[in-house]
C-alpha cells in the first residue's frame, strides 16, 4: 500500500469515476448543457476578455490558470504534518465530490448569467451587501496570494538555473498568439514550435556548469555587488523560520527578479487575452503536463525497476494533532480537522478556481458542451499535480514535521528528480528541471492574479473613482501593494490566512451556485452539501489560524527590539481573520434568506439565446 504504484492506481480510479460517472450525470441532468445556447463569448465578443476559444486551447488555459503552487506546497506540507494517508484520502474525495463541482459550476453559472463575475451574480441573486463584501474579500484575498506567489517566483528566479525558461515562455507566448489568431496557423504546429522552444530553453538553462547558467550566476553576482555585503539591501524578520534563518536578506538580485516578474505579469494584465495571457498559459500547460506525465510515469515504473524510489519513507499517519513534539515547541495546534482541509486546497477544491472560472474562462467558452471538459477536466488534471507532489515528498524525506514553503519546493524538486532518474536523468539535472517547471507553474497563474485584481478594482471602485477603471492604473496599484508585501516581509503573516481564505472563497462560490440552482428550480444538493462542509470547516480553520498567530508570533515577539513589524503583522493578520469570519457570517445570512426566498418563488428564467 505504501508505494507510488498503488497511489497512482487509486488516482486513476478516482478520475474515471468522478468524471465519467458523477460529473457527466450532473452536466446532463442538472445543468443541462446545450450547444444550441449562445454563450457570452459569442454574444459579446470584444477580442479582449470575451473571445470564443477552442476547447482544446481553453482546457490548457484553464488548467494552467488554476494549477500553481497550491497543489505542490499544500500536499507536501500536509504529508509532513499528518502523514501521506490522510492527504491522499482528502485529495481523492475532495476532487471527486467537491473540486470539479466548484470549478465547473462557477463557469456554468457565469455562462448562464452573461459572463458576469460571482460578485455581480451575488448582487443580483442574494443582496447588494453580499456583492460589496465579496469585492473586499476577493481583492485582499488576491493581494495576499500575489504577495506570497511574488516572493516564491522572485526567490526561484534568483536561482541561476531557472530564468531563461521564463524569458522564453514570455516570448513564445507572444509568438503563439500571433500565429494562432493572426496567421491562423494550425494549433498542433504552433504547439510544437512554442512548447519545444520553451522546453528547450528550460533544459539549456538547467545544464550543470553550462554557459547560460554561468552567465546568470555572474549577472546575479554583479547585481549584488551594488549592495555589499552579500548584496543585501536590508533584512526582514520571518519568525516562522528556524531561529538561525529568521533574518531573511532582501538582495538586489531578488528585487530585480521581482521587477522582472512584474513586467511579465503586466503584459498578462493589460494585453487582450488572446495575445498573451491565453497562449502563455497554454504553453505553460504543456510544460506542466509533461512534468506530470513523465514524473508520474517514472513514479509508476519505479515500482518495477527501482523499488527504492517508489517506497514511501514518511509515516502513513502522524497523528490527529500533527507532530506533537515539533508543534509543542512553538505552541501551535494543528488538528487534522479542520486544518488538513485548508492546507491541501488546490488539488482537492479551491476558491481561486471559481474566481478564474467565472471572471475569465467563462468568457471564452465557445459552446456550453465545453464547460465540463474545460472546468471539470482541468480540475481532475490539477488533482494529478497534487498527487504527484504527494508522491514526491513521500519518497524524498524520512521524517514528518512542519515545513516551510522554501523547503516544500526543494522536496518537490528532489522527489521529481528521483522519478526522472528512473529514465537515467541525473538527479542534479532533474532537480533543476523541476525547479524551472515549478516557476512556470506559478508565474502563469500569477499573471492572471493581477488581471483579476484590476478587474475587481474596476468593478469595486470604478463607479466612485473612474481612474480605477483604467487598466494600467489598476494594475500598477495592485503591483505596488504586492511589492510592499514582498520587500517588507509582511506577506509572511498574511500568508498564514491563505488556506482558510482560499477555501472560504470556494464555499462562497458554492453558495452563489446553490442559490442560483434553487432560483432556477434545479437540484442543488451536489453544490449545497460541499458548500456547507467547506463553510463550517473554513470558519473553524480561521479561528485556529488566528490562535496560532497569537501564540507563535505575537506573544513571542512582543516587546522585542527590532521585531515591531512581526508584532504589527500578526495583529493585522488576526484582525483580518476576525473580519473574514464576520464577513462569512454576513454572507451566509444573506445566502440563507435568498435560498428561502427562491424556494418560495423561483425566478422566471428568460429564454436563452440560441446559436444558428
Amino acid at each position: 500500500m505504501n508505494n507510488t504504484l498503488v497511489a497512482i492506481i487509486i488516482g486513476i480510479v478516482a478520475i474515471f469515476i468522478g468524471y465519467n460517472v458523477y460529473a457527466r450525470r450532473i452536466d446532463r441532468n442538472v445543468i443541462q448543457a446545450s450547444a444550441k445556447r449562445a454563450t457570452p463569448a459569442k454574444m459579446y465578443m470584444d477580442g479582449v476578455d470575451f473571445m470564443p476559444t477552442s476547447r482544446n486551447v481553453l482546457y490548457g488555459y484553464h488548467f494552467k490558470s488554476i494549477a500553481a503552487a497550491g497543489p505542490i506546497v499544500g500536499a507536501i506540507t500536509a504529508a509532513a504534518l499528518w502523514g501521506w494517508l490522510p492527504s491522499l484520502i482528502w485529495l481523492v474525495l475532495g476532487v471527486m465530490f467537491m473540486g470539479w463541482a466548484s470549478d465547473y459550476s462557477a463557469i456554468a453559472v457565469s455562462v448562464r448569467n452573461d459572463g458576469n463575475s460571482l460578485s455581480a451574480i451575488a448582487h443580483k441573486l442574494i443582496a447588494p451587501r453580499t456583492r460589496t463584501v465579496l469585492f473586499v474579500f476577493i481583492f485582499f484575498y488576491l493581494l495576499l496570494v500575489a504577495g506570497a506567489f511574488g516572493t516564491l517566483i522572485a526567490t526561484v528566479l534568483n536561482v541561476p538555473s531557472v530564468p531563461l525558461g521564463i524569458i522564453a515562455l514570455a516570448l513564445f507566448g507572444l509568438l503563439a498568439g500571433q500565429l494562432l489568431y493572426r496567421a491562423k496557423m494550425d494549433l498542433v504546429l504552433v504547439t510544437v514550435i512554442t512548447v519545444l522552444g520553451t522546453l528547450g530553453a528550460v533544459l539549456i538553462n538547467a545544464i550543470p556548469k553550462g554557459f547560460v547558467l554561468t552567465a546568470f550566476t555572474n549577472f546575479n553576482l554583479w547585481l549584488n555587488s551594488f549592495a555589499p555585503p552579500k548584496g543585501a539591501l536590508f533584512t526582514v524578520l520571518n519568525p516562522t523560520n528556524p531561529v538561525a534563518t529568521q533574518n531573511v536578506p532582501i538582495t538586489v538580485s531578488l528585487v530585480f527578479w521581482l521587477l522582472a516578474m512584474f513586467v511579465f505579469c503586466y503584459l498578462g494584465s493589460i494585453l487582450p487575452i488572446w495575445r498573451y495571457a491565453q497562449p502563455v498559459n497554454y504553453i505553460g500547460f504543456w510544460i506542466t503536463a509533461l512534468t506530470i506525465v513523465v514524473g508520474g510515469l517514472g513514479a509508476f515504473l519505479a515500482f518495477f525497476v527501482k523499488p527504492s524510489v517508489s517506497t514511501f519513507t514518511i509515516p502513513a499517519f502522524v497523528g490527529w494533532g500533527g507532530p506533537t513534539k515539533v508543534l509543542s515547541a512553538s505552541g501551535a495546534i494543528q488538528p487534522l480537522w479542520p486544518m488538513l482541509f485548508v492546507t491541501i486546497a488546490c488539488g482537492a477544491i479551491s476558491g481561486w478556481h471559481a474566481l478564474i472560472g467565472s471572471v475569465s474562462t467563462a468568457r471564452q467558452i465557445e459552446s456550453e458542451e465545453d464547460m465540463l471538459p474545460v472546468g471539470g477536466g482541468a480540475m481532475f488534471s490539477e488533482f494529478t499535480l497534487g498527487l504527484l507532489s504527494l508522491l514526491a515528498v513521500s519518497v524524498a524525506v524520512t521524517a514528518g514535521g512542519t515545513t516551510s514553503t522554501a523547503v516544500a519546493i526543494t522536496r518537490f524538486a528532489n522527489g521529481i528528480a528521483g522519478f526522472l532518474n528512473v529514465f537515467g536523468i541525473s538527479k542534479v539535472y532533474g532537480a533543476a528541471i523541476a525547479r524551472a517547471a515549478f516557476v512556470v507553474i506559478v508565474i502563469t497563474v500569477t499573471q492572471l492574479l493581477f488581471r483579476i485584481m484590476r478587474v475587481t478594482l474596476a468593478e469595486w471602485l470604478g463607479g466612485r473613482a473612474p481612474i480605477f477603471k483604467n487598466q494600467h492604473v489598476a494594475t500598477v496599484i495592485s503591483m505596488a501593494a504586492t511589492a510592499f508585501l514582498v520587500v517588507s516581509g509582511t506577506w509572511v503573516y498574511i500568508w498564514q490566512l491563505f488556506g482558510a481564505s482560499n477555501q472560504l472563497m470556494a464555499a462562497l462560490s458554492l453558495l452563489v451556485v446553490t442559490v442560483w440552482l434553487v432560483a432556477t428550480k434545479r437540484n442543488s444538493l451536489y453544490a449545497g452539501i460541499p458548500m456547507v462542509f467547506m463553510y463550517v470547516t473554513t470558519m473553524a480553520a480561521t479561528v485556529v489560524t488566528g490562535y496560532n498567530l497569537f501564540v507563535t508570533i505575537f506573544l513571542k515577539q512582543v516587546g522585542k527590539a527590532g521585531h515591531e513589524i512581526a508584532v504589527a503583522g500578526s495583529v493585522v493578520t488576526i484582525a483580518i481573520a476576525a473580519l473574514l469570519f464576520v464577513a462569512a457570517i454576513l454572507i451566509a445570512i444573506d445566502g440563507i434568506r435568498a435560498w428561502q426566498r427562491f424556494r418560495r418563488q423561483p425566478l422566471e428564467v428568460a429564454p436563452q439565446p440560441v446559436t444558428a
